[in-house]
């Protein structure tokens, strides 16, 4: 490892922006300076941050990589460095891979696989099923982000509807249960009225009245209930209405929460107004819904109901999106594109850069009690992204590194762009440019 001085630079970081310097050494930020003590130190690198912009690496609680298995698709290589390029520094990844991650040895062999590819930070959630509760149980919170629970059927089939075992895994899993939440009966019940009008051509619009809000609503309120009886700690992941921010509490600090939520990134730029336009490309599930669900999203990051902003990256490849409305697979790729998206909301004013780092970083960590990371703070792991954030540039297939080769944001000019991502103190991202002679490191928890 090198010793790295990142002068001259705008810092944010707990809520404050200030001028300054940051010394890294053996991996981790040794030093802040402010301003009026620009170091003059000698250091084997240097990098010169004037007018840009630096901030704690993006930490991302919701990516499916797609390896082993679904390899065509994406590969935790390809991925983790697209987001590294998007200022990713950390992931964590589903379990519904080939095979399904649902028992402790199939989960470590996605750990070396990692350890041998990734060029971000890595940890992977094991995946619950109607009858694995022996396996939840082995989980170890110190090396494990979580335990995954689809409480709705998405990409994967790993529906878990059975009410007994989602008693057990609520009120016996040592670790985070994070949740799919689309109750399965309503959805179903939608597709055949669907189908029933239309047949197998139905239209996409008809997507989010298929995956309804009384879906959504109905599972998150199941999910709410069992974490509330067994004192469970429950992650909802992706968020897509704005009735089920009233489960939803914003009176304590997001780590002093039993119960936190995350949206992602296409939940809060697209809207059921955008489907004529992108088509199968903004498939996801949840579906995307409203503007006025779109804009409660929003709101509800702003008033801290919900406390992770992340981007559920799940890469198809376009010939199979490219099919009708029941062919066309769910998910999109995001991991390169979410924090300059979400710095576009920043341009927008809709939302303060303060609050995206919040969002992005420190909560995630505080949440999942990631040890030493999602800061810039002294001791901490140099885990860092620098941004300008007036450089334009416009997302095509040329420049995007996903496997799949393309973006829901194809054609769409960004304000900001990612400059350098730092990890674990090496420069990982410079320009374009990738370094990719050392790899991450498996994050620790500190519960």
């Amino acid at each position: 490892m090198y010793s790295l001085l990142i002068k001259n630079i705008t810092i944010v970081n707990e809520g404050i922006q200030f001028k300054g310097s940051v010394l890294i050494e053996e991996g981790k930020i040794q030093k802040i300076f402010k301003e009026e003590e620009v170091p003059e130190i000698n250091v084997q690198k240097i990098i010169d941050g004037n007018g840009k912009t630096l901030l704690p690496g993006i930490i991302d609680d919701q990516v499916h990589f797609r390896e082993p298995g679904l390899t065509h698709k994406a590969e935790i290589y390809t991925e983790s460095k697209a987001a590294i390029a998007g200022g990713i520094t950390s992931f964590m990844e589903m379990p519904n891979t080939i095979p399904q991650a649902t028992t402790q040895e199939l989960l470590e062999e996605k750990y070396k696989i990692a350890s041998e590819k990734s060029l971000a930070n890595y940890s992977f959630y094991l995946g619950a099923t109607n009858n694995n509760l022996d396996e939840i149980k082995k989980t170890n919170p110190e090396n494990v982000c979580g335990v995954k629970v689809f409480m709705g059927s998405s990409t994967g089939n790993m529906l878990v509807d059975d009410k007994k075992a989602l008693s057990e895994i609520f009120s016996g899993s040592p670790v985070l249960i994070a949740t799919h939440c689309e109750d399965e009966e309503t959805i179903q019940k939608n597709t055949f009225k669907y189908k029933e009008e239309f047949g197998e051509e139905v239209p996409l619009i008809y997507h989010p009245l298929i995956r309804s809000d009384e879906a959504c609503f109905k599972s998150s309120s199941l999910a709410v209930e069992l974490a509330k009886k067994y004192n469970s700690r429950l992650h909802i992941l992706h968020l897509s209405t704005a009735k089920e921010l009233e489960l939803l509490d914003n009176t304590k600090a997001s780590k002093e929460k039993r119960i936190t939520a995350e949206v992602c990134v296409h939940h809060l730029w697209f809207s059921d107004a955008d489907y004529d336009k992108y088509g199968t490309r903004i498939k996801w599930n949840p579906a995307i819904k409203t503007i006025k669900d779109r804009d409660a999203l929003l709101s509800g990051l702003k008033t801290n109901k919900i406390d992770v902003v992340a981007t559920d990256h799940a890469p198809h490849t376009f010939e199979e999106k490219s099919n009708t409305y029941f062919k066309a697979p769910s998910g999109g790729p995001l991991v390169q594109h979410s924090l300059v998206a979400m710095l576009e909301l920043f341009h927008q004013n809709r939302i303060t850069l303060n609050e995206i780092i919040n969002k992005m970083c420190h909560t995630p960590a505080e949440i999942f009690q990631i040890k030493n990371r999602g800061f810039i703070k002294e001791g901490y792991q140099a885990d860092l992204t620098i941004v300008d954030l007036n450089s334009p540039w416009i997302v095509s297939e040329k420049n995007n590194l996903y496997k799949c080769k393309w973006s829901p944001f194809d054609g769409i000019t960004f304000k900001s762009k990612v400059t350098h991502t730092i990890v674990n103190g090496n420069i990982v991202y410079e320009n374009g440019n990738f370094d990719e002679s050392i790899k991450g490191q498996r994050m620790s928890f500190e519960r």
